[in-house]
């Protein structure tokens, strides 16, 4: 990520870019607001996703997909929805027909993000897919080609490029508060006690906890530095006795280099609880911690210590769910690429596979090119 394009996910952001003409993406009036269609009615799509569109001004729920027809009857009818927008898995590509539906927002394990991606777009729908993008690169090349095919926007559910205080840390850091990084500590992690959820389950998830709690630690490392890795270092620490970890990884710790000779130390885990972001400047320090919750994060900056904390200039504004789902629609409504494109999930995967082929063979994995 170039330092241009972090001003642009600043500058963008921060304001959850206004809506503007709409010819190129068939949006109609522009009071109107854009429908989404919820993927999955897990605990994120149904607890956390649909709530937020109380707090929208460009978005709103417009159907719901679910392969449990009495919970989507109940979700549909608690919010006004008609029997019409509701979808089984089996029935979704019908949803081509549907006019009150604009955007597709896939909320399903790691493993059917591509499949549902490629479905929405050959049904003519904009998609907001959750993180991690895909469970490959060749995955997230094919959800690529297959939006930019039907003139589809893509993007990916990074809400934390839409949260108040990563928003601060990111202007701060740019603005020299820090002076220049030279070392970025981004740490992820909560206990996985059940070993019969999906996460811990390879074919569903494509992995362990580098899969879902790596990529904020991963992502946290780019968008703070400001720079892409051109190298990285990692090992695995698994109790494979343990039985949640017969399938997947429990955590990872990497190390990733930038051409500007900044370091980033990252970690996942599935077995203890943390959730910090670290800069190191040669004139001080900016820290998050918490860092990419819900809610409730916290920041600091100064030279030894947390010596001073911080609150995002104008408050937490808008959540960060409410922005990213206003955004991707504003997108649509104005032709903008959104700032975490399907090109920014490719990015990370890149990445990620690097990080499992490092922890595998025991040896640093370069990341340009290089040999």
């Amino acid at each position: 990520m170039t330092i241009a394009r972090r001003d642009l996910i600043l500058s963008a952001a921060a304001l959850v870019i206004g809506a503007g003409s709409a010819a190129a993406f068939g949006a109609t009036r522009p009071d109107r607001k854009l429908g989404y269609a919820i993927v999955g009615l897990g605990s994120y799509g149904l607890d956390v996703i649909i709530p937020q569109f109380a707090n929208c001004a460009h978005s709103r729920l417009a159907a719901v997909v679910s392969g449990d027809p009495i919970k989507a009857r109940r979700v549909a009818a608690a919010h006004g929805l008609p029997d019409s927008a509701i979808y089984s898995y089996e029935t979704f590509d019908s949803i081509r027909d549907n006019p009150d539906v604009d955007i597709v927002y896939v909320c399903l394990p790691n493993a059917l993000h591509a499949a549902y991606t490629i479905r929405a777009a050959k049904a003519g729908k904009h998609v907001l897919c959750e993180k991690p993008m895909a469970v490959s690169v060749a995955e997230c090349e094919a959800m690529i080609a297959a939006c930019k095919a039907a003139n589809r926007k893509l993007m990916i559910g990074y809400r934390c490029h839409f949260e108040a205080y990563n928003l601060e840390a990111m202007r701060l850091a740019r603005t020299g508060a820090a002076g220049k990084i030279r070392y970025v500590r981004s740490e992820h992690g909560f206990v996985q006690r059940d070993p019969a959820k999906w996460r811990l389950k390879r074919a569903l998830s494509g992995g362990g906890s580098l899969m879902d709690m790596g990529i904020y630690s991963l992502q946290a490392a780019r968008y703070m530095i400001g720079e892409e890795p051109i190298a990285v270092t990692a090992r695995e620490s698994t109790d494979r006795t343990d039985p949640r970890f017969t399938e997947v990884e429990d955590m990872l710790d990497w190390t990733l280099e930038f051409p500007s000779g900044a370091l980033a130390g990252c970690q996942s885990m599935y077995s203890a609880n943390q959730n910090r972001i670290l800069l190191m400047g040669d004139a001080g320090r900016i820290e998050l911690e918490p860092a990419t919750r819900y809610d409730g994060n916290q920041m600091w900056v100064g030279k030894d210590g947390r010596e001073r904390a911080v609150l995002p200039p104008g408050g937490p504004g808008k959540t960060q769910f409410a922005g990213q789902l206003d955004h991707l629609a504003t997108c649509v409504s104005s032709g903008r690429e959104p700032i975490v494109s399907g090109e920014e999930g490719l990015r990370d995967m890149r990445i990620v596979e690097a990080i499992y082929r490092s922890a595998r063979e025991g040896r640093t994995i370069r990341l340009d090119g290089r040999a």
